[in-house]
């Protein structure tokens, strides 16, 4: 029997986060990750999560890691059978949450502003990759982030429940 996490996400930046975290973790769990964009439905959560199992033992969890910034794509993604990892407005305020305490509503351009300004780490941002040192932050700071994004109300601007997959890799260790 293997524990699959399957992580349906909106782009590359998504994407490139969740590969951090199969480096990070040496988790028992195998993370999938499809980038999908704003395609998103049931019919394609059900076929991904078809493809990937194997085995009728294969468990196959299912994730989808989306920014709340775009109406159309929000009432697809709560329409979907799945966990919902979701960040209001964006994927960015997770990162962002690691560097700063952020309470005040934002809009997308905002948190990209803030983000850059919250550490020094995070001046030459680019949603394509990470830095050695944007790495080792993310991951110095990863409690702290988790603690914030606790402290926020779901769904609202601003928060993200990203934190819930990194609790799951860290309670399967």
């Amino acid at each position: 029997m293997r524990k699959i996490a399957l992580v349906i996400c909106e782009g590359e930046t998504e994407e490139n986060y969740i590969n951090l975290l199969k480096r990070w973790y040496k988790s028992p769990i195998r993370i999938v990750s499809h980038v999908e964009g704003s395609k998103i439905n049931q019919s394609l959560v059900d076929k991904r999560t078809k493809e990937l199992k194997i085995s009728t033992l294969d468990i196959v969890d299912t994730f989808l890691m989306y920014d709340m910034d775009v109406t159309a794509v929000n009432e697809k993604v709560t329409a979907c059978k799945a966990e919902l990892l979701l960040s209001n407005p964006c994927f960015e305020i997770w990162l962002l949450l690691h560097a700063k305490d952020q309470k005040s509503s934002l809009n997308t351009d905002a948190v990209l502003k803030e983000l850059k300004k919250s550490a020094a780490v995070w001046n030459n941002y680019n949603k394509s990759a990470y830095t050695d040192t944007q790495k080792a932050f993310l991951k110095g700071h990863l409690g702290v982030a988790i603690d914030r994004a606790k402290a926020l109300k779901e769904f609202q601007n601003p928060s993200s429940n990203i934190y819930k997959l990194v609790e799951i890799l860290d309670n399967k260790l």
